[in-house]
Formats: C-alpha cells, structure tokens, sequence
C-alpha cells in the first residue's frame, strides 16, 4: 500500500486553508466555468487567458486590493496561475491540484480501517 508523504499534508493543507473562506471558494467555482460565470472580457479570453481582476472585483464587490489577496493565497495553494497581459492581471484555475488533493485523499482513506 503506497504511503501520503509529509509534503502530500502540507499541500492539503494549504489547499483547504484557501480554500476556507467563502469568498475564495466561490471565486473558484466561478474560475472553473468562467463562460458561464462572466461577460466577454475585452482583452483575453475567459477560458485561453483567465479571468481579470477587475471583473472579479465587480462580480465579488469586493474591493481590487482585497481580491488581488485572495487570488495571491489561491496561487500560492496552487489553485489558480496568473499571467499579466497589458496592464491586466488574468487568473486561471489549476484543476489538477485539485485531482493531486482528492488523490492524497483517496491514500489517506485507504489507510482506514474498514467499520463494516
């Protein structure tokens, strides 16, 4: 049976540590279907590029600087990447961190003991 290294927990950890606060978890639901969540962007597109900050300060309300935040510790989970194009910030999910977590997770399970 394969082992969960100690850096397998960090990175869950700092994943649900993102991933706790209600607003960075909405924004990622919406980053995961950005067509559906958002207007046509003038520069980039939603899906090839990501998302600018500025519409995800209009749809949160949030304001830009508390956004730019919470889009800093969804990167620094691994959760989004960003990429600068003009003068715009464009942010995109990471869906294969997800699949890394759920995978550490199913090892973790797997050590159990079945209560059956």
């Amino acid at each position: 049976m394969s082992t969960t290294p100690e850096c397998a927990f960090e990175a869950i950890g700092e994943t649900f540590k993102a991933l706790s606060n209600e607003h960075r978890l909405r924004i990622m639901g919406w980053l995961m279907n950005p067509n559906a969540s958002f207007p046509a962007q003038k520069d980039g597109d939603l899906v090839e590029d990501g998302v600018c900050v500025t519409l995800l300060t209009d749809k949160t309300g949030l304001t830009q600087p508390s956004v730019t935040n919470h889009m800093h510790l969804l990167q620094k989970a691994g959760l989004v990447s960003s990429k600068r194009k003009k003068n715009w910030v464009f942010y995109k999910p990471q869906p294969e961190k997800f699949h890394e977590v759920i995978g550490a997770l199913k090892v973790l399970a797997s050590k159990a003991p079945d209560h059956h």
